[in-house]
């Protein structure tokens, strides 16, 4: 049972340039929950910190751009909007990937604390060189 003062939190980076979106959202995820790791436990939070960059460069297959829509409700009586993931992907494309990250996250305390672990950036340049990461290999 992994216990949590001797769970050592290591630092990886993931490229995703010229990788499928859902594909480095599927990485980051697994990443993020501590399955990488063989004291893996589904009740405890025993995973590591991402950094995702070139979420600019990630592509989308097939008719994705055009045919995919991001919805949201604001609370308000017919508050829901859209967004295509063609616009999103070109204004807010660190946007898309949290978003695909956080729904390959389980919907409670330990899927939200993971998310609190991403750093997402839409080029190659990130602040967390001082955390020394490591890029991790799919």
């Amino acid at each position: 049972m992994p216990n949590m003062k001797e769970i050592k939190r290591t630092w990886y980076i993931l490229d995703a340039e010229g990788k499928s979106l859902g594909r480095v959202a599927a990485q980051a995820a697994a990443i993020l929950r501590g399955k990488h790791k063989p004291t893996f436990a589904p009740h405890a939070d025993c995973g590591d910190h991402v950094i995702i960059i070139n979420c600019a460069k990630a592509v989308l297959t097939g008719k994705k751009l055009e045919n995919k829509y991001f919805y949201w409700h604001t609370g308000w009586i017919g508050g829901l909007k859209k967004i295509q993931y063609k616009e999103l992907m070109e204004k807010n494309p660190e946007k898309a990937m949290t978003i695909a990250v956080n729904g390959m996250l389980p919907n409670n305390t330990i899927g939200r604390s993971a998310l609190t672990r991403l750093r997402v950036y839409k080029d190659a340049n990130h602040k967390n060189a001082a955390q020394k990461p490591v890029a991790y290999e799919f």
